[in-house]
């Protein structure tokens, strides 16, 4: 029996001690625990305590000890009590100022103030203003987004049919030119022998075109100059023209090519002309011949293929001879001591221009009037071919042939070489030129 008794006394004894252990350990972990002497535990609590720990952990632990008869726990309880209901009654006065907020890691309260409190200096008033309870605003980013439309008809590729049936509206157009062909001869101990020699060529073409729906007005101004300087012979005029082209035309419909039409040509020459070598009486001025066409007919023009062709049966051709010389001689039709002669007759005139090959484009000209009134059935010609071969952009060779023949020019020649030039019957005047220079178009 009393070995039962010293049994259950043991375990009773081992209980209590493991009792006691765990319920120390306990409170060493709440953090009220400053020091343990014998087997007595004492517990201290501050002010402070008041702010960190809850004490209901510590209560249950004190009070269990005082149940097992190792500690008396009234009075500390009754003060813990006490100061835990300050605590509970501080927290409650301070609620409305703060939010509390217990930290588990740093095992305390936190509070966190409401209100921003200042004094008011002469007054000593305490004034809490309310603190934002959100800091941080969200602001959308503006952004262009692109709406996209569902398409229910997708569109579908086609062929378009570009024929063109007339031409679009065109105003002012130009194609302006300037070239010089200079052409060199030298010999030096030459066997075979030779005249040493040097020629040139200014050529200007100035062409402006209008044309709108219904009208059109070609103008066009070419000008011609060549000199030749040959040893022992002196310097002599190789060509001179002068030429002034004007067409003025009206259509009813935009998808005709036929025009009615009101044209202006002039041609003239710069320089005196000689009959080489007798360079002392000159057989041409300036203005000696003029020659003016002025007439109303219709003109047909392919633009895209470069043709045309103008026919006025109303055409007046005046010859202008203003040197006294050469009009008391009766020059080139006029009747002696007269200074211009008046035709009344019917004019066509052509101009063509294609490429016949590649970089080499031929143009043509051809003008054919006939007098009613003098001799009708004799045709004025004049016929201008070019063959115009393109070497780069500047530089560009021409080839051409100038045909003339007019029933009123009668052909002078000194056949007895007596010096008396003696008058003859008309005669086919022929020009030929080849030339490689520089030509600049603007």
């Amino acid at each position: 029996m009393k070995t039962f008794i010293i049994f259950i006394a043991i375990l009773f004894f081992s209980f209590a001690s493991a009792q006691i252990t765990d319920s120390i350990a306990v409170i060493k972990q709440s953090g009220f625990v400053k020091k343990v002497v014998n087997d007595t535990l004492k517990v201290k609590i501050s002010i402070d305590s008041i702010k960190i720990v809850k004490l209901n952990d510590t209560l249950n632990v004190l009070m269990h000890l005082d149940s097992l008869g190792i500690f008396k726990a009234t009075d500390t309880v009754k003060r813990l009590t006490k100061i835990d209901s300050l605590k509970i009654r501080l927290d409650s006065l301070l609620r409305p100022f703060y939010a509390i907020r217990y930290d588990s890691t740093l095992n305390k309260d936190i509070y966190i103030p409401r209100y921003r409190m200042t004094v008011n200096t002469p007054t000593k008033d305490t004034i809490y203003t309310p603190i934002p309870k959100v800091t941080d605003f969200i602001s959308f980013k503006k952004e262009l987004v692109i709406d996209t439309l569902k398409i229910l008809n997708p569109i579908q590729i086609i062929t378009i049919d570009t024929t063109k049936f007339a031409e679009y509206p065109i105003w002012w157009q130009n194609k302006n030119s300037i070239g010089l062909d200079i052409s060199e001869a030298a010999f030096i101990n030459w066997n075979a022998g030779g005249n040493n020699s040097i020629s040139g060529l200014l050529n200007v073409s100035i062409i402006k075109t209008y044309k709108k729906l219904h009208l059109l007005w070609n103008n066009e101004i070419f000008a011609r100059y060549g000199l030749n300087q040959q040893q022992e012979k002196g310097l002599r005029k190789t060509d001179d023209r002068l030429q002034v082209n004007s067409t003025f035309g009206y259509r009813k419909d935009t998808i005709s090519n036929w025009f009615y039409s009101i044209k202006f040509n002039f041609n003239t020459q710069f320089t005196e002309g000689f009959r080489y070598p007798d360079t002392s009486t000159p057989i041409s001025r300036f203005f000696a011949p003029a020659y003016l066409f002025l007439g109303i007919g219709s003109q047909y023009e392919i633009k895209q293929r470069r043709f045309s062709i103008y026919l006025s049966p109303i055409t007046l051709k005046s010859t202008f001879v203003l040197d006294d010389v050469l009009s008391n001689e009766g020059a080139f039709g006029v009747i002696k001591g007269k200074k211009s002669r008046h035709e009344f007759g019917a004019l066509v005139q052509s101009t063509w221009d294609t490429e016949i090959a590649k970089n080499m484009v031929m143009s043509n000209r051809l003008s054919l009037y006939s007098d009613y009134l003098n001799s009708f059935g004799n045709v004025d010609i004049d016929w201008e071919l070019n063959l115009k071969l393109t070497i780069n952009k500047h530089i560009k060779a021409n080839i051409g042939t100038h045909i003339l023949y007019d029933n009123d020019i009668k052909f002078k020649d000194d056949i007895d070489n007596d010096g008396t030039l003696e008058t003859f019957g008309a005669r086919v005047q022929l020009k030929q030129l080849l030339g490689i220079g520089v030509l600049f178009s603007f």
